[in-house]
């Protein structure tokens, strides 16, 4: 019984707290709004600063060429593998350095194909080519010869026509990073949460006596009187003005 007893008590207790953490944080209201403002506005100037935004060009490449005659299953699984080979040769040294030297760029192959995105679009025989560059027009540029250098690659691998070009890139008019608006958002939520941590810990940690309720609570003890503060104040300014 007395186990049983001390598990309730413990229970009541947790529930106590947590509704004093819930107090306090209605107290400190005011507080969390302008925090999580504050996160917002600092998260919105930190991003139109200091990140550099990022724009995105492709260009697309019909992996067959003007000579191919699609007429059988086979001619289709030869598409998708060919769409593989593609994917590959995209980034390949030869197609990478020939873009590079063409440009003029002041790169390296390694970082240059880190900025480069191959790929065969779903259920297609379509190899679509993005580049990624703080320059809205260079990304367009490179994309464009990239799908240039990789048609004129594939017909020399496969001495075959050249595949034919489907779509240029074109200059993107907005970058695809970073969104404003979510960063803004995703700063609103971490100063809400620092706010919320803050004043949470700084209750916890908090192990003043304020009241009564306090006195039974951590001390296990009634209390037989209360002397307002304002009470002890008058009666310490009465005796200092009898002594004067």
């Amino acid at each position: 019984m007395e186990i049983q007893e001390n598990i309730f008590n413990e229970d009541i207790e947790q529930e106590i707290d947590l509704l004093d953490i819930f107090n306090v944080l209605v107290q400190k209201i005011s507080w969390i709004i302008v925090a999580t403002i504050l996160g917002a506005i600092i998260s919105g100037i930190s991003t139109k600063l200091f990140v550099t935004p990022i724009y995105k060009s492709s260009s697309q490449i019909y992996i067959f060429t003007k000579t191919t005659s699609i007429t059988s299953l086979a001619d289709l699984q030869m598409g998708a593998q060919l769409a593989s080979d593609f994917e590959i040769l995209g980034t390949s040294r030869p197609v990478v350095e020939r873009v590079i030297s063409t440009l003029g760029l002041e790169t390296n192959y390694n970082d240059f194909v880190k900025t480069v995105t191959v790929e065969n679009l779903p259920n297609s025989r379509i190899l679509k080519i993005t580049v990624e560059n703080p320059d809205p027009q260079l990304a367009a540029d490179i994309s464009n010869e990239m799908a240039n250098s990789l048609s004129s690659r594939v017909a020399e691998v496969m001495n075959t026509d050249k595949p034919s070009i489907v779509e240029n890139s074109v200059v993107a008019e907005k970058a695809s990073s970073p969104s404003l608006g979510k960063n803004i958002l995703l700063g609103a939520i971490l100063g809400f949460i620092v706010c919320l941590g803050i004043i949470i810990i700084t209750y916890m940690l908090d192990d003043t006596i304020k009241s009564a309720d306090d006195v039974e609570k951590y001390l296990r003890a009634s209390t037989l009187a209360a002397i307002p503060i304002e009470n002890v104040a008058k009666n310490m300014d009465k005796r200092k003005n009898k002594k004067s």
